[in-house]
């Protein structure tokens, strides 16, 4: 932990410097506050065709990657977007695995994972749309450089001139080295390069887990027996009710309520009326579903834009909206 109590990972020779902030005394200056930048990026021979905004973009872009793996003090402006960057990068592993939807849905979500993953950083606007997928390589689409290749080199570079910038860094060119391959790795999962990440099961959470691991086996059980993936749900707050509760068990029903909006609602919305319709014997649950759904992180509003839905249009949905979900969706 550091003094504002983020768990992040440090090294071992230099415990007061972290893999998230060791690049921090490197950014570049911000062109955008100067007339007439007339500098040119650290990298210039090697990537002739970026100016020094594209750098700082793609410094941006390294930062936010790096910053994946680390766990700051959670409130509640911070919660959601939180819970929507790391939501978005497990499921950027799952996406090319999930061989039940087709490519172009694989590449629909991909995108939209991306984007979250991003904005949820959060980064500024220029950096938000600065990069796209190319098959499964992410590209700095203006000038159609690598992120692998860029962020490679980076490293490379500080590696090289290490003595030249002894007052900017404090770790040495081994941990850069190691920098650079963890950076890499969180890069290929983001690409889809890597195997699906998993979260650990625990008793009593073996269904929903195993449904979170394998999106395809999810996917497979609700095209099956649509209601089975429900008695799923429908346990899980049976348990709660019970004063089972923990953190990590509420983290893993939110997980399986968003891959439900993901998977299933992004591509058919409709589908909706059949989870009120197992749900409405029970509207306490229903109510606790639909909530969770739509308030825990703003998926379903993007959704619901992209697809031009009227909400309006689904009067047994919004029946069971809590005051927030009424204040976003209906107001």
């Amino acid at each position: 932990m550091d003094e504002d109590d983020c768990a992040e990972l440090s090294f071992i020779r230099e415990p007061e410097e972290s893999f998230t902030n060791w690049i921090y005394d490197l950014q570049p200056r911000d062109a955008r506050y100067v007339v007439n930048p007339d500098w040119q990026p650290v990298l210039a021979e090697r990537f002739n065709q970026i100016d020094v905004y594209d750098e700082l973009i793609l410094y941006h872009l390294l930062f936010t990657i790096n910053s994946t793996l680390t766990i700051r003090p959670t409130n509640d402006y911070t919660a959601m977007n939180d819970r929507m960057k790391s939501y978005s990068f497990f499921q950027l592993s799952h996406c090319r695995a999930t061989s039940r939807i087709s490519e172009e849905q694989q590449h629909q979500l991909r995108d939209f994972f991306f984007f979250f993953y991003l904005y949820a950083h959060p980064v500024n606007e220029d950096t938000l749309y600065a990069c796209s997928f190319h098959e499964q390589r992410l590209v700095h689409t203006q000038t159609n450089i690598s992120l692998e290749h860029y962020f490679a080199a980076f490293h490379d570079h500080y590696i090289a001139h290490a003595d030249q910038y002894r007052d900017d860094l404090m770790i040495d060119p081994d941990d850069i080295q190691a920098s650079k391959h963890l950076t890499l790795e969180l890069l290929r999962v983001i690409e889809g390069k890597s195997s699906p990440l998993h979260m650990p099961s625990e008793e009593g959470l073996e269904a929903v887990v195993q449904m979170i691991n394998n999106v395809d086996l999810m996917l497979q059980l609700y095209e099956d027996n649509t209601s089975a993936l429900f008695e799923i749900m429908r346990d899980f707050l049976a348990e709660d009710a019970e004063d089972r509760s923990t953190l990590y068990r509420e983290h893993c029903f939110t997980t399986l309520l968003q891959n439900y909006v993901c998977y299933i609602l992004y591509f058919t919305f409709d589908e909706i009326h059949t989870l009120v319709d197992y749900f409405g014997s029970t509207p306490t649950w229903c109510g606790v579903i639909i909530n969770k759904m739509f308030t825990d992180t703003i998926f379903l509003q993007k959704i619901i834009r992209l697809k031009q839905i009227d909400i309006n249009a689904y009067p047994d949905v919004i029946a069971f909206f809590g005051e927030e979900a009424r204040s976003i969706y209906l107001s």
